[in-house]
Order: C-alpha cells, then sequence, then structure tokens
C-alpha cells in the first residue's frame, strides 16, 4: 500500500534493480533504466558488453570498486545477474557524478539494460530516477545501526539484535495483512533472527489504522510481545470489520479478549499522549527511512516489500547473513 502524493519509480526501475524477481504490490528505491523496444527477441545467451572506453571515466568518485561492491550487495543474491560498470562521469555539479551500467542476465533470459543514476557528493546517496537510494560499498551499514537504536516495537525470536528483519505495517492495509504469512515463515525458519513489528499506519486512506496501532502498542505495554502478536494476528484476521469506525470498535475489542487483555485498560491506554508519541516515533523512523509504502520488511538495514513471494524473501535474508558474516 502506497502513500497518497508520493511519486515512485517505474516499473523498469523496479525490474533494473535489486528486487528484479519479486512481484509484490510494494515498490522500493532503485536506480532507473531506459524502456526497452517489447518487440526484440530476448538474447539467446549471456549478453557480451562491449569493452568500457576509459575516456568514459572522468569522475574521480565514485570508484568502480565502490559501485561493483554496491551493485554486489544489491543483486549478489542473484545468482544470474550480471553487470558491468561502463561510465562514471563528471557533472556540471560539482562532487555530482553520472555512472552508467550495463545489466544483464547469465541464461539470457531478460534483454539486455542500461543503468544511469547521480552518485552524491556524500559518497553516501545516490539519485535514482526521483528517489534518494543509500549507496556505497556497505550501503545498508547506516540503516542498519539506525534500526539497531530506534526500532523499539514488540519482538518475536531472539532477544539479540545480530539479525534484525523489522516490519513497518498498517493493520487496515490489505498488503500488510498478506504479509503477515511471510513474517510466520520467517520465524519459523529463521530462529536466530529478531523480528520487530513498528506502526506506520497511513490515516488519509486507512482511518482506523492509528487507532488499531495505538491499541497495538498498549497490548505490549500491558501484556508483553506475546500478547501483541497475539492481538495482532486477530486484527488482520478481522481487518475487514476496521471499514467503520464501529466495525473497528468490535474488531480491536474482540483481539484484545483473544490476546487476554482487559479492553478498559488498553483503550485508557490508548488514550494517553504517550501511547500517541509512541505511534509517532514508529512513524517517524519510518520515514527517516525513506519508507513511503506499506509493508515494508527491512533486513539488517536493506529494505524489500514484505509480501514479496516467500522463497525471494528467504533468499534475500540468507544472502543478507552472508554479507554480515553472521550464521543462521
Amino acid at each position: 500500500m502506497i502513500r497518497p502524493s508520493v511519486r515512485f519509480a517505474s516499473l523498469a526501475v523496479l525490474v533494473a534493480f535489486s528486487l528484479s524477481m519479486i512481484q509484490a504490490s510494494a515498490q522500493t528505491q532503485v536506480p532507473a533504466a531506459p524502456a526497452q523496444d517489447p518487440s526484440a527477441p530476448a538474447p539467446a545467451a549471456a549478453p557480451v558488453f562491449p569493452k568500457p572506453d576509459p575516456a568514459n571515466f572522468t569522475a574521480t568518485a565514485p570508484t568502480k570498486e565502490t559501485v561493483n561492491a554496491f551493485l554486489t550487495a544489491s543483486w549478489g543474491y542473484e545468482d544470474a545477474r550480471i553487470w558491468q560498470v561502463q561510465a562514471i562521469l563528471k557533472t556540471p555539479v560539482d562532487g555530482v557524478s553520472k555512472v552508467v551500467v550495463f545489466v544483464g542476465d547469465k541464461t539470457g533470459k531478460d534483454k539486455p539494460q542500461a543503468l544511469e543514476f547521480f552518485a552524491l557528493s556524500d559518497g553516501k546517496h545516490i539519485i535514482a530516477g526521483d528517489q534518494i537510494v543509500a549507496f556505497g560499498a556497505n550501503p545498508f551499514a547506516e540503516y542498519r545501526a539506525k534500526m539497531k537504536e530506534l526500532a523499539d516495537g514488540p519482538y518475536r525470536g531472539a532477544a539479540a539484535k545480530d539479525l534484525e528483519l523489522v516490519e513497518f505495517a498498517d493493520f487496515q492495509c490489505p498488503h500488510c495483512k498478506e504479509a503477515q504469512a511471510n513474517m510466520d515463515k520467517l520465524a519459523t525458519d529463521f530462529p536466530k533472527a529478531r523480528i520487530v513489528f513498528e506502526n506506520d499506519p497511513i490515516p488519509t486512506i486507512h482511518p482506523q489504522a492509528v487507532t488499531a496501532a495505538l491499541y497495538g502498542n498498549c497490548v505490549a505495554k500491558l501484556g508483553g510481545s506475546t500478547a501483541f502478536f497475539q492481538f495482532a494476528a486477530a486484527v488482520f484476521e478481522g481487518q475487514d470489520g476496521l471499514a467503520t469506525a464501529d466495525g473497528a470498535t468490535l474488531t480491536l475489542n474482540s483481539a484484545l479478549t483473544k490476546a487476554g487483555q482487559d479492553t478498559a485498560k488498553v483503550a485508557a491506554c490508548a488514550a494517553t499522549a504517550p501511547a500517541k508519541a509512541q505511534v509517532d516515533a514508529s512513524t517517524k523512523l519510518a520515514a527517516d527511512l525513506g519508507i513511503v509504502q506499506v509493508p515494508t520488511l527491512v533486513i539488517n538495514g536493506r529494505q524489500v516489500p514484505a509480501n514479496a513471494p516467500y522463497a525471494t524473501l528467504k533468499k534475500i535474508v540468507e544472502y543478507q547473513i552472508k554479507l554480515d558474516g553472521l550464521t543462521n
């Protein structure tokens, strides 16, 4: 579910970057590629890229090594993905470089594409289409540190934050409901993971989502994380009831009962300023990470749609474990 008034990358952008194999109702921040001729036949074998011209490497930063490390971190879980850095060019703006990468597929399944983005002078970000994306040899490190510090929602799994999977979701979002099956599978397949739930309600289109978030936080405060996930499962199961204010009251109270919570105590807690501040802090964390759609799963700093095909999600988690030098 995407926020109103926010512009998103095109489908070509999605295909070009790290989530090219994902088919989900979510979009991510990725470098743009030019449109391809749909009538052109796909190559029968891996493409042979033209030799890069040294004259096209006029910028001193980023280096080709940094770009390759960035793309390896982003694409390394895709065994068939191949690429070649074709140009790193100065621009009229001091410190901003234009990077051109040729991208293809070892099997010849995908047509080769040219990927272009602009590297900024801070060395930590690129402009890709209309998005600002974390960049560098370890592009997820800064966001990972931020999540370790600030993602304090209810969690299941390990207490340690070595492998931290943080789900940003809206209780009234149907795609978030779909993502819960994936989250349950991740909890089973990665018992060493700390799986955190953070509220990111979109009240402009889901007016009952904030109330559900307030209730959920209070359940966690009064009953702990186990009670919270019982409450969350019941709310998602009865999500249709959130369509109206009266229906939301019935749905939330039913979920509280299933989680073994006192409805009056939770309602009183939800009406307090600290409860609102906690939801506001969670939505601010999402905004600071550049998250503009739900459900989003942040895997040690790497953002992916939480409702992507599970096989792809699992593959990305396994690759991130490898990148971070962890054991599953």
